[in-house]
C-alpha cells in the first residue's frame, strides 16, 4: 500500500533544512539540502509508521498552509 505525506520544511538559522510531516505526531528531519532532507524523512517516515504498530491507521488529512500577513502596527513590531 502505497501512502503520501506532505512535508513542511524551513531553513533553519544555521542553513539546515528542517521538515515536519504534520500527519504524524513527531515525526521530523533535517538535512544540509533538499535531497539530503527527503532522504532523511523518508526513513523517519518508515520509522515513525514502524513505531505505530497501525498498518491501517487512519491519518489526518493534511488541508494545506496559509500565509497570514499583518501590520507591523498591529503584530507589535
Amino acid at each position: 500500500m502505497e501512502r503520501e505525506f506532505y512535508v513542511l520544511i524551513e531553513k533553519d538559522e544555521d542553513g539546515f533544512f528542517v521538515g515536519e510531516v504534520p500527519q504524524l505526531r513527531a515525526c521530523y528531519a533535517q538535512g544540509r539540502t533538499i535531497d539530503e532532507l527527503m532522504e532523511n524523512i523518508r526513513e523517519v517516515i518508515s520509522l515513525c509508521l514502524e513505531a505505530s504498530h497501525e498498518k491501517d491507521m487512519v491519518f489526518p488529512e493534511f488541508v494545506g498552509v496559509q500565509k497570514v500577513m499583518l501590520d507591523d502596527q498591529i503584530a507589535g513590531a
